[in-house]
C-alpha cells in the first residue's frame, strides 16, 4: 500500500518524518522513520533517505508501505561471491528477498546490497540488474561491474546466449521423463501471466532429475526469457511448482523453484559460470536433489 499526499503551509519548514506524522497520524514515527530508512518514502517522486530533510509547501509525499518483518537486511561478502572477476560477479539470491529496488523498499534489496558490496571494494559504477528472479525464487544472479560488462550480458541475454537451468519441485508425476513446451505468455493481470495467442513466443525444455515421496524434481531450461515462464509452463500442463500457489502450487514454506546455474561465453571467449546451493526448505522436501547438487 502506499500513502500519497501533499504538504501544506502547516508542514513547511517541519523535518520530513515530522510532518509524515501530522500528515499521516495512524503511522507511528518510529514506523516512518524505517520507511524513510529503507527507500520507501519519495519527495515530488525523488527517493529521500533523510528523515531530518526540511519540507516545503507542495511537496508531495509518498509512503510504501511494507510489513516490518520483511526489514531484513542484506549483506554479501567476498567469501559468499558464487563468482567474481573483473567484469562481473554473481551471487546467491534467497528466497523472500526482492531482486531490485520496489516502491516501498530499497534497502535489503539484492541491488542494493550488491552496490553496497561494489562500493566496498572501490568501484564506482552503480550495480545494474539486467536480469531478474521473482521474490520467491532462489539461486544465481549474475551482475556486471561495468558499463561494457552491463552491455556484453545484456545483448547475451536478449539474444539466447546465456544458458540458465533451474530447479522446481512439484506434486505430481509427469508420463514423460523429457518434454518441451513451446506456448506464448501475455500477461493477465496484474501480477498474472498466462499462455495466450497473442503473447510473446515462449519456449522450454524440461526433464525429471529426481523422485520422493509426492514430489518430483524438474530440470527446467528456459529458451526465452519471459516473466514466469517456467512456473507458467508447467501449470498450463498440469504440474504447479509447490509452494506457487498463485499458479494452483500446494502450500509450501516457499516456492520450490531455484535457477541452479547459469553460464555464459565472455570477453576472449572464456566460458563463465556460477552454480548455486539448494537452501533447507528446498532441500527438505526432496533430498534426492540435494544430494545431486
Amino acid at each position: 500500500m502506499i500513502l500519497a499526499a501533499r504538504a501544506d503551509a502547516e508542514q513547511a519548514g517541519m523535518r520530513l518524518d515530522d510532518g509524515a506524522k501530522a500528515i499521516f497520524p495512524q503511522l507511528s514515527k518510529g514506523e516512518i522513520r524505517r520507511i524513510i530508512d529503507w527507500g520507501g518514502c519519495n519527495i515530488s517522486q525523488t527517493l529521500v533517505r533523510v528523515a531530518s530533510r526540511t519540507l516545503k509547501e507542495g511537496d508531495e509525499i509518498a509512503l510504501g508501505i511494507m510489513d516490518a518483518e520483511r526489514c531484513i537486511d542484506l549483506v554479501y561478502t567476498k567469501q559468499e561471491l558464487l563468482y567474481e572477476d573483473k567484469d562481473f560477479l554473481a551471487i546467491y539470491k534467497a528466497a523472500g528477498f526482492n531482486s531490485q529496488r520496489t516502491p516501498y523498499q530499497l534497502k535489503g534489496t539484492v541491488e542494493y546490497a550488491v552496490d553496497s558490496y561494489m562500493k566496498s571494494i572501490g568501484l564506482k559504477d552503480p550495480a545494474r540488474v539486467v536480469h531478474r528472479l521473482d521474490r520467491g525464487t532462489s539461486g544465481v544472479m549474475f551482475f556486471p561491474k561495468h558499463k561494457q560488462a552491463a552491455t556484453m550480458i545484456s545483448d547475451l541475454l536478449k539474444n539466447g546466449r546465456v544458458e540458465k537451468t533451474y530447479w522446481a519441485l512439484i506434486s505430481a508425476a509427469p508420463d514423460e521423463l523429457e518434454w518441451s513446451v513451446n506456448a506464448p505468455i501475455a500477461k493477465l493481470s496484474k501480477f498474472r501471466y498466462g499462455v495466450a495467442q497473442n503473447g510473446k513466443p515462449a519456449r522450454t525444455l524440461f526433464r525429471v532429475i529426481g523422485e520422493g515421496p509426492g514430489v518430483t524434481a524438474i530440470e527446467a531450461r528456459p529458451l526465452t526469457g519471459r516473466t514466469h515462464q517456467i512456473r507458467v509452463h508447467l501449470a498450463q500442463g498440469g504440474f504447479p511448482i509447490i509452494g506457487d500457489e498463485s499458479y494452483g502450487g500446494v502450500p509450501a514454506a516457499r516456492m520450490m523453484l531455484h535457477c541452479r546455474s547459469m553460464r555464459f561465453t565472455g570477453a576472449r571467449g572464456k566460458l563463465i559460470e556460477a552454480l548455486a546451493p539448494t537452501d533447507a526448505a528446498f532441500s527438505a522436501i526432496c533430498p534426492v536433489i540435494a544430494e545431486g547438487g
